[in-house]
């Protein structure tokens, strides 16, 4: 206790080198916030080239240089773009923005705890993340051009530095980048895994751990089980590029020139790739959908429906997730048998995941709905969720994948099921938690115009790409002017690209809202939203260990709402039991 007594704290040790896990959260939040400017600015400079690719647009000569004379896009920058695009928006702002920022704050709140297991370590997983994140953006101005070899960067334009402009120095950064993040990740993730098992206020036990606390508990355990393969498929990626290895390169010319490398396989990075890849996507998803399981239940005033089920959904998803990434491997020339098995592993997942998003519509039936920001925000989760999922079925399955695979289609299925659903339980995390970082209210018209021109802009990028995935345009290509077979596509590609501007648009007011409401906006009281869990039982203003005295005892679930007999309509979860209620085993 006495280590956490308030001591005064300079500048330095508050804001830069802290060690709290609340400021921990807001330095990832607002790195992720940066990152994820860059990258969405990234998606309007492509989606200006796809809608109109003869065009000249003197802002690419301003923003690109040399990659953008007379404002045409090089077809090379278009490929780094692409790369860069997708490798900050999965992983430096999706997997940061929400386990780094929520994880860090909700833990120790939720649970009990004073702090992070390791306030030390904490601090430095934020760091490995901030010097990583400098990296990939320092990457960008290398003369050479940044790494072009998709996000995936497979080989063998990833391991041969010669192949394009953008495999050179480029993607050494973007190796060393990735490299300093998953050193973050696992400390983080280690941090996470201990504080919640050992950490737990008195009463706490793991059945009455709101739901958000178990998606970022089984979260870090997926990050610690998966991360270090990527890192082994990136170390032997700089072996083959800086070494003369060829654990990924065998019988291969470039520019007439024979190399010496043989016996390798590229589809042995793919595997390596993708054994991260997939349980990657649940890294991703299940933060987002453990917060909009309290975002909901809070908000509809009723308990979540199936608590148990809802937990073994997460436990289940996380065990398939490791079995299912031979589904992005269809077209390698896999045995025909083995890609029936991730067929069936591919469609076993589905259910857990159905079982989330049934439960979150018998949640939300016939409750006493708050239609707040959060709540809005959750609720299109859940329909991007279900939207994304299905296209997913048809992905999943080997026979159909073949048609579609390496077309929009693709593109569209994983920025709906993944990207947006992410983004969406990301934005819901904000504004639900925003009082309690911050201690002041955001805007909520100016939520509400958010969520609406971002939710109606988001279906008009993606729902569109379907159809130009099943008309067989492929992705990854800058212009598709040379094969006129296209050419009643390219409608279709200016109204997806309009849909983009107005969507990134719509972020200027998140971000308005955002920093204005950190400053000036209204005061929040203690617990503005009338909930159980126990973050809401903290002071207002941040002070070093959470609660002033004691750490409140827990004696319930989190989700006691409109409870028959209570007084309120909530009932926090450092209320004892009533006879009545131990008599009934509750």
């Amino acid at each position: 206790m006495e280590a956490h007594a308030h001591h005064k704290e300079t500048f330095i040790t508050k804001y830069v080198f802290t060690t709290d896990h609340k400021m921990i959260a807001k330095q990832f939040l607002v790195t992720g916030m940066i990152m994820g400017i860059i990258g969405v600015a990234m998606s309007l400079l492509f989606r200006l080239q796809l809608a109109w690719p003869d065009k000249e647009w003197p802002i690419l000569e301003m923003l690109l240089g040399k990659w953008g004379t007379d404002g045409i896009m090089d077809p090379n920058i278009y490929l780094a773009l692409v790369t860069i695009h997708g490798t900050i928006m999965v992983f430096f702002v999706l997997t940061a923005g929400l386990s780094g920022t929520f994880s860090n704050l909700l833990i120790p709140l939720q649970i009990g705890a004073r702090d992070m297991a390791s306030g030390f370590i904490n601090m430095l997983s934020y760091w490995f993340f901030f010097v990583s994140s400098a990296i990939m953006v320092a990457s960008l101005f290398v003369e050479s051009g940044p790494a072009s070899a998709g996000w995936t960067i497979y080989p063998p334009l990833s391991a041969l530095p010669q192949a394009v402009p953008g495999s050179g120095m480029g993607m050494t950064l973007w190796l060393v980048s990735m490299s300093l993040f998953i050193v973050s990740s696992l400390l983080g993730a280690l941090n996470y895994i201990v504080t919640v098992l050992n950490l737990r206020t008195k009463g706490m036990s793991m059945t009455r751990l709101p739901l958000t606390i178990w998606a970022f508990f089984v979260t870090a355990i997926l990050g610690v089980l998966s991360f270090p393969v990527l890192f082994s498929a990136a170390l032997l990626l700089i072996f083959d590029r800086s070494f003369g290895t060829s654990f990924y390169l065998s019988d291969i010319m470039v520019a007439g020139e024979v190399l010496s490398n043989q016996g390798g396989s590229p589809i042995l990075f793919q595997h390596l790739f993708w054994f991260l890849g997939h349980p990657e996507v649940y890294i991703i998803l299940l933060p987002a959908l453990g917060i909009s399981s309290e975002v909901i239940s809070t908000n509809a005033r009723k308990p979540i429906f199936g608590y148990r089920a809802m937990v073994g959904s997460i436990l289940a998803i996380a065990f398939l997730s490791f079995i299912v990434w031979g589904h992005h491997m269809f077209v390698t020339g896999m045995n025909p048998f083995l890609g029936s098995v991730f067929t069936f592993t591919t469609l076993l997942i589905a259910i857990p995941s159905a079982v989330k998003a049934f439960n979150y519509i018998t949640t939300l039936w016939k409750g006493n709905l708050q239609m707040t920001p959060a709540m809005l925000f959750s609720i299109g989760l859940v329909s991007t969720f279900i939207t994304g999922g299905l296209t997913g079925l048809i992905l999943g399955d080997s026979a159909l994948d073949i048609n579609v695979h390496d077309t929009y289609f693709v593109v569209a299925h994983f920025h709906i099921v993944m990207g947006l659903s992410a983004i969406f339980g990301l934005f819901a995390g904000v504004y639900h938690w925003f009082p309690k970082m911050y201690g002041r209210r955001m805007n909520k018209s100016l939520g509400y115009i958010h969520f609406w021109i971002t939710f109606i802009a988001a279906y008009g990028v993606f729902f569109p790409m379907h159809f130009l995935g099943m008309a067989g345009l492929p992705r990854r290509y800058y212009t598709n002017t040379a094969f006129p077979m296209f050419d009643d596509l390219a409608d279709i590609n200016v109204l997806v690209s309009y849909f983009a501007i107005i969507g990134g648009i719509a972020q200027v007011v998140f971000l308005f809202n955002f920093f204005y409401s950190a400053f000036r906006g209204k005061k929040s009281e203690q617990n503005p939203w009338r909930a159980n869990s126990l973050e809401w039982t903290t002071p207002v203003e941040h002070i070093h260990g959470n609660w002033p005295g004691e750490i409140p005892e827990v004696h319930r679930w989190p989700y006691d709402y409109s409870k028959p007999g209570a007084a309120e309509d909530f009932v926090p979860q450092t209320v004892p039991m009533s006879e009545d209620e131990i008599a009934n085993g509750h």
